[in-house]
């Protein structure tokens, strides 16, 4: 695998904690290349590093050492400024707890990443709408996200990841409050937008139900990356002897 080609590279990866009595390792010397038109996820026991690494490829946390490129760049050598405006270009985050705005409807939530990019507001509620559509939201558009069950605001969250079409997408348990169907509805859309040749997606997930969408599965433990395991159809069983 050459840089070229390369969405996430990440070398000697560190990460502590000071939550006062004592330092808490998160990350110790994660080590993980994803190469564009990847689909990886990640597993592994809660507090195990997941999200951190995922906060950290997604340029939210700041490692304390080691190097984390993407698409070649280093964001901890940005000026502030510019990498908030290469995160806004080139990343989409699916957040775990949704982060829905609360005085913004569907489409409007949705529109946010074009309109920081400077998309015209009724542009970017015209595409939010279609995106909506996509994840299967059509005709809650208008509806607050107090109006939403907890399945919709998922969807609305990974449709505001998806509205500005980022060459990394990041979803920390995009499916876990979808019942069955809407979960592999909600990964076919993810697979079919994200892996283009110039995209990559990485997701958190606990969820054996979509283990089979996976290129790799990397499994983490104690902050470190212990295994990387191809999608297999031993994998595709999922059988949970392999995670």
């Amino acid at each position: 695998m050459t840089s070229k080609n390369l969405a996430v590279r990440c070398q000697n990866i560190m990460k502590t904690y000071d939550t006062g009595d004592q330092k808490v390792i998160a990350l110790n010397g994660v080590n993980l290349d994803i190469a564009t038109g990847e689909l990886m996820m990640l597993v592994g026991p809660s507090g195990c590093g997941k999200t951190t690494l995922i906060s950290v490829i997604a340029g939210i946390l700041d490692q304390d050492s080691g190097l984390c490129e993407l698409f070649g760049h280093d964001l901890l050598t940005m000026r502030s400024k510019d990498k908030l405006r290469f995160r806004a270009q080139n990343i989409g985050f699916v957040f775990q707890a949704f982060n829905l705005l609360p005085a913004l409807n569907a489409a409007e939530n949705v529109s946010v990443p074009l309109i920081i990019n400077g998309v015209k507001r009724i542009e970017a509620e015209r595409k939010a709408v279609q995106v909506l559509a996509q994840v299967g939201l059509g005709e809650r558009v208008k509806s607050m996200p107090s109006q939403l069950s907890g399945g919709q605001q998922q969807r609305v969250a990974i449709a505001r990841a998806l509205v500005h079409s980022p060459r990394l997408i990041v979803c920390d348990e995009p499916t876990s409050a979808l019942d069955h169907e809407s979960g592999q509805n909600v990964m076919n859309l993810l697979k079919d937008v994200a892996l283009s040749q110039d995209r990559a997606l990485v997701i958190v997930t606990h969820d054996a139900r979509i283990f089979s969408f996976a290129d790799r599965i990397a499994e983490m433990d104690d902050g470190h990356i212990v295994k990387i395991v191809d999608n297999t159809a031993q994998l595709k069983n999922n059988s949970p002897k392999t995670l």
